[in-house]
């Protein structure tokens, strides 16, 4: 699917081919909390990378988070998360472990998207105390990580596009 996306001022749109298009999974880790969005709730599509253009790349920024550890530690992410340094959208992730792809991140998507049969809350253990959690009849909740793949999902819930 053919999805196309800009941030809020409008110096950066792109477009990209989507194989997994539907906003499911839900973030609440304090990486998407804290550059994504107040309550965290980042949610990030699937794409091919080789199909991402830019229009407005020299108004990029890309920010390497910081991975803290419980022993004090900390380690750079190899994920590269793109955003707007005009207006400070936050736009795709990146990551080079996984060049064939890249995350779009659905609230800066103008096209379209398929609504989603559920929404999977993940990384709940991160979440900033005061936000509450959609728990309906089709909201799956969990502390950490899924244990399947975004196209492993769209793929179990006939999404998948080719």
């Amino acid at each position: 699917m053919r999805i196309e996306g800009s941030c809020h001022c409008g110096n950066v749109r792109f477009r990209c081919e989507a194989y997994a298009p539907a906003p499911f999974l839900h973030c609440y880790c304090s990486i998407c909390r804290k550059t994504a969005g107040g309550g965290g709730s980042a949610v990030n599509l699937g794409a091919r990378a080789d199909t991402l253009e830019v229009e407005g790349p020299e108004h990029l920024g890309v920010y390497n988070a910081k991975i803290r550890d419980d022993a004090g530690g900390c380690r750079i992410s190899s994920g590269r998360r793109h955003f707007c340094t005009a207006c400070g959208s936050a736009l795709w992730m990146f990551d080079p472990e996984w060049p064939d792809l890249v995350h779009p991140h659905a609230s800066a998507i103008d096209t379209p998207l398929p609504r989603p049969p559920e929404r999977v809350h993940m990384l709940l253990d991160s979440r900033a105390n005061w936000v509450q959690v959609a728990d309906g009849p089709h909201d799956v909740q969990l502390d950490g990580t899924p244990g399947e793949s975004l196209e492993d999902w769209h793929r179990r819930h006939g999404l998948l596009q080719d």
